[in-house]
């Protein structure tokens, strides 16, 4: 299902900076679309849009869409974390797991902080160029991002579990299982997902 949602600002957003992606400006940011499933109920939200069902999307590039900043921030009802493409915003699933939470490729296990986990999906995505000769890195930013510095109320952590073969995944811990919803923005292509933290 998809519907229109209101124009939402990134202000008070902290998380990676890169040089060469566009700078975030309190008021400049307009969601397009929101795509979820009806309103939660469990925790009493009132975050319009939102579920605890997975959400996914189809990619809106036929090219390797490029991750090149990840943020996270506290909103008035809800909490922000951002990924932040290069060519366009990737497919994408984003769903509650069971721990542990593991790394795509190593199997892994990732140390993620909360009681909550929720895992975003996201293909063909890469922090990594493998198009130019000898390959760049994209994202440059840290690969762990804590809520308390950022004063999120539900968010307690952002962590990357993995970059493979164009699958790339993110872990984000909660403090406890809120609904959420997830939005598509434009200029700069951004995969959004908010999470109740009323």
């Amino acid at each position: 299902m998809i519907a229109a949602a209101a124009a939402v600002s990134l202000a008070g957003c902290s998380g990676s900076d890169d040089e060469a992606a566009p700078a975030t400006t309190s008021g400049g940011t307009t969601a397009t679309e929101t795509t979820g499933t009806t309103t939660g109920t469990e925790t009493g939200g009132t975050l319009t849009g939102a579920s605890t069902g997975t959400v996914t999307g189809e990619s809106q590039t036929t090219e390797t869409a490029l991750l090149n900043r990840v943020a996270i921030g506290r909103n008035d009802g809800f909490d922000r974390v951002v990924f932040q493409f290069r060519k366009g915003v990737p497919g994408y699933r984003v769903e509650y797991v069971r721990p542990p939470i593991t790394q795509d490729g190593s199997g892994n296990r990732v140390p993620v902080k909360g009681d909550a986990f929720v895992v975003v999906r996201m293909e063909p995505a890469s922090g990594f160029d493998l198009s130019v000769p000898e390959g760049e890195l994209v994202y440059k930013g840290p690969r762990r991002l804590s809520g308390s510095d950022a004063g999120t109320g539900t968010v307690e952590e952002v962590v990357d579990s993995g970059d493979f073969e164009a699958v790339l995944s993110w872990a984000i811990g909660l403090d406890k299982r809120v609904p959420f919803r997830v939005q598509v923005l434009d200029s700069p292509a951004r995969l959004v997902v908010d999470f109740d933290n009323s």
